[in-house]
């Protein structure tokens, strides 16, 4: 007898439908797979023999054969598993035909007949949604996940035996519903707050206006001045997110197996240390691409402390995705694009010693390893960050802790009202005066700014006009802009 079930598979952060075709026919007991299966699809003909002489007496008996189509696509992981082991027992006449019909399964079966979490829920249960199906049933772990998708009915079960009971009630069950708003509007938020950093009155300025115009960050200062600790209060001061950028980032992360709930309900803040390689960054691995710290940290932060410390070869791979805001890993098999629409914040010390520059202690470095040191950084990649700041230490006066700096909310709400006026005008920069141009003008001859730079030293001054309520950018926005762009290496 011939059966077939659905199931889901993503490719990136897309999902794609693979039908589950088994026939169990007269022969000697073996159990096949075709259909370009991984090591991890071939494994699963043991859990999925096991799990199912656990759940009932009557295992298939003769020869089965699964194909998993399309058959021209690889197919890798364990979530196949629950969908094979459903058009096995329904071929084999031990499962309701009917009610298979119009149902997606996706779950990793144990020995015992346990269903267990797997990756890519949110993507899979959009894809069933997308292809008109009714029901998705997967483990309990990740029912939550899955009906954020909406269109479809969610069922979470814990077991193979328990799959085969709502198949046989008619799915009688309730399925799962979530109300992503409501996620939304019950966040926790982040324990780092504005109002714990005294002092570095400018750092605080460029991070305001890092946020709200989404430019990219480069702090530099001695250890110990606090780099780290105002990177890491940037999410905080992001306008809040929307449902449809929380949904973006749950699908990155489901696929990545980092979901760690029903929605991500935070800003990401991902701050992979130097020693990461290239795929680890950017994305990669095996026949499975996985994303990487970029696209982790998608409408998020990407913190990358003690830049220079980096590899060059891995910095220089952040080039692409800085400017178009998405990646695309090409494979023999085939190419995948992630969202890369992060935030980038960088930290590095002025030299090896790092105190360079520092008042009271003495720089130890020669001319050879600074330049060794900054070299390590290419200029295109300096050439993408619109903010260059010196975070120098502060005074022990400056840490007096009956001053009460201002918090994170009150900064987000400028942010906010900077987004807003962003977005409801129809040119994302704002007009120049006339005095403005000129100043631009002979700023740009004055350092010899590249094209990308003039145009980021225009995006920063629309933003501190936005975040002046003005209409227009003046000198002195332009002036504001002009103290984060860096004369020369000397003052990186």
């Amino acid at each position: 007898m011939l059966a077939s079930t659905n199931t889901c598979a993503h490719e990136g952060v897309e999902g794609y439908l693979v039908r589950v075709e088994a026939s169990v026919s007269t022969g000697l007991p073996q159990l096949t797979f075709v259909g370009l299966p991984d090591t991890a699809v071939r494994e699963g003909r043991e859990r999925v023999r096991s799990a199912i002489r656990a759940t009932t007496p009557d295992f298939p008996r003769g020869r089965g054969l699964v194909n998993l189509s399309p058959a021209s696509r690889r197919k890798a992981g364990s979530a196949f598993d629950l969908s094979i082991a459903i058009a096995l027992l329904t071929a084999a006449g031990l499962s309701e035909t009917e009610q298979v019909r119009g149902t997606a399964f996706l779950g990793e079966l144990g020995l015992d007949g346990q269903v267990r979490a797997v990756n890519g829920a949110l993507p899979a249960a959009l894809c069933a949604s997308r292809r008109g199906l009714e029901r998705l049933v997967l483990p309990r772990a990740n029912a939550a996940e899955a009906a954020l998708a909406g269109g479809l009915a969610v069922y979470g079960v814990d077991s193979l035996g328990e799959t085969l009971s709502l198949l046989r009630s008619g799915f009688k069950a309730a399925p799962v519903v979530v109300d992503a708003e409501a996620l939304l509007a019950e966040r926790a938020g982040t324990n780092s707050d504005l109002v714990d950093v005294h002092g570095q009155q400018s750092a605080r300025r460029a991070l305001e206006i890092a946020a709200a115009g989404r430019h990219h960050m480069l702090m530099s200062g001695p250890p110990g001045a606090g780099k780290t600790m105002l990177a890491r209060r940037l999410p905080g001061l992001l306008p809040a997110l929307s449902v449809a950028e929380a949904m973006e980032i749950t699908t990155v992360h489901s696929v990545a197996g980092v979901a760690g709930g029903a929605l991500v309900t935070e800003r990401p803040f991902r701050a992979p240390h130097h020693a990461v390689s290239g795929p680890g960054l950017v994305g990669g691995g095996g026949p499975s691409i996985r994303p990487g710290e970029i696209s982790l940290s998608h409408r998020g932060v990407l913190f990358l402390d003690e830049l220079p410390e980096f590899s060059p070869a891995v910095l220089n791979q952040l080039r692409q995705p800085l400017e178009e805001a998405e990646l695309t890993i090409c494979r023999a098999a085939g190419s995948v694009t992630f969202p890369a629409g992060f935030l980038l914040v960088a930290a590095m010390n002025p030299c090896p010693c790092g105190f360079k520059g520092c008042t009271g202690r003495e720089c130890r470095c020669s001319d050879q390893q600074l330049r060794r040191y900054r070299n390590r950084i290419s200029g295109p990649l300096l050439d993408r960050i619109d903010l260059h700041v010196h975070v120098p230490r502060i005074s022990f006066a400056e840490m007096d802790p009956g001053k009460s700096p201002e918090d994170s909310a009150s900064v987000r709400q400028r942010v906010e009202r900077a987004a807003r006026r962003r977005s409801l005008r129809e040119q994302s920069r704002l007009p120049f005066s006339r005095s403005a141009e000129e100043l631009l003008g002979k700023a740009s001859e004055a350092m010899n700014l590249s094209a990308r730079s003039t145009r980021s030293l225009q995006a920063v001054s629309s933003t501190i006009a936005d975040l002046a309520d003005e209409s227009e950018v003046s000198c002195a926005h332009l002036s504001e802009a002009l103290q984060y762009r860096p004369l020369d290496d000397e003052q990186l």
